[in-house]
């Protein structure tokens, strides 16, 4: 077995290492900058999901089959809308 050990961290290790000092060595400012960044995206993702885009699926049908048989209608167009 070869040992990679020798030629130093690995890239995922290089990246992680290179965020945590930056973070670590950040200024006050922009701790709170990034901190307002993280606020504003939970509210973007967790919040708007649940009041903004339902789960339309799950609540109008009750099997995976009838589901999926919804999206497939919608998705491929009928032969008589242009008849």
């Amino acid at each position: 077995m070869c040992s990679d050990s020798a030629s130093g961290p690995g890239p995922i290790r290089k990246i992680f290492r290179f965020y945590y000092d930056g973070f670590k060595n950040m200024s006050s400012w922009g701790r709170k900058v990034w901190l307002i960044i993280l606020i504003k995206l939970f509210i973007i993702f967790a919040v708007l999901r649940l009041f903004f885009f339902p789960d339309f699926l799950r609540k109008n049908f009750k099997s995976e089959k009838e589901r999926s048989e919804y999206v497939l209608d919608q998705l491929t167009p009928s032969n008589n809308l242009y008849d």
